[in-house]
């Protein structure tokens, strides 16, 4: 009775409801913070814009659910491990290094090329202050409309071949200041601790501009999903019986082609 218990509890945790020897699972990417180093540095602070446009990326890819993206623990855990610097964010080489590492089937690198006003003449300086008004460097002598490009490469870990590009582009529908020119109320910041995610920054134009530009990015990487090949979970086993019982049962292994092994233990 004790090891029918086994079987069963065992076929939950690896076969689930699959009856065929081989299933296809979804496919498992992981996203690196984006590469910001051409962009022209306007803010004050340590802000890394790349990791909060890229946690604005993977929050789309979790909704839609095409593709199954690693956690950022796990990831930050084995850049740390790899000794991976910011200047590798946007190589593909060392991308998929990282990738074979944490058995995924595709990684996702990109970099921000344009964040701040459209209109590239205009003087920016350093800010800080509250939202809805600002202090500290001043952003031109005239408004203008904020834009944020984001380009974007889906590459394969095995091959290190870019398998899809993606360029996306927001522009705020409105004109102002690009940290001020919100509707924004209450709340002081440093340039070095906003939060991409928060109402206060939607709220900015520069903030409407990378919401469209996240949006843009993301629909297009999902439209193209197809091209990352899936791994499969094969189940190899061998059939033997347990003296006494009227039952038989199979002993094997799966693997879901990342170099994970599960032991199962069914009954036939």
């Amino acid at each position: 009775m004790k090891l029918q218990k086994l079987a069963l509890v065992s076929l939950c945790l690896f076969l689930g409801a699959a009856s065929s020897p081989a299933a296809e699972v979804r496919k498992r990417v992981a996203l690196m913070d984006f590469d910001f180093g051409t962009v022209q540095h306007w803010w004050s602070g340590n802000w890394d814009i790349g990791k909060g446009i890229s946690d604005l990326v993977v929050t789309n890819l979790v909704k839609d659910g095409t593709l199954s993206v690693i956690e950022r623990k796990k990831l930050d855990s084995i850049l740390a491990e790899q000794n991976f610097s910011n200047s590798d964010r946007a190589n593909p080489t060392s991308a998929a290094k990282i990738g074979k590492v944490l058995g995924i089937n595709a990684i996702i690198v990109g970099s921000i090329t344009q964040f701040g006003m459209e209109d590239k003449s205009m003087k920016v300086g350093g800010i800080g202050g509250s939202f809805g008004r600002l202090a500290g460097g001043a952003v031109g002598k005239k408004e203008g409309k904020a834009t944020v490009i984001i380009d974007a490469r889906l590459v394969d870990v095995n091959t290190g071949e870019v398998l899809a590009v993606a360029s996306g582009k927001g522009v705020s529908k409105r004109s102002g200041m690009l940290l001020g020119g919100g509707a924004a109320t209450g709340g002081g910041f440093g340039a070095g601790g906003i939060d991409m995610g928060s109402s206060n920054f939607q709220d900015t134009i520069i903030g409407e501009a990378t919401r469209a530009a996240v949006e843009d990015l993301s629909t297009q990487l999902i439209a193209q999903a197809g091209k990352v090949e899936a791994s499969k979970v094969t189940v190899n086993g061998a059939s033997f019986s347990v003296p006494g019982a009227s039952v038989g049962y199979a002993l094997g292994s799966l693997n879901d082609g990342t170099g994970r092994i599960g032991i199962f233990v069914s009954p036939h």
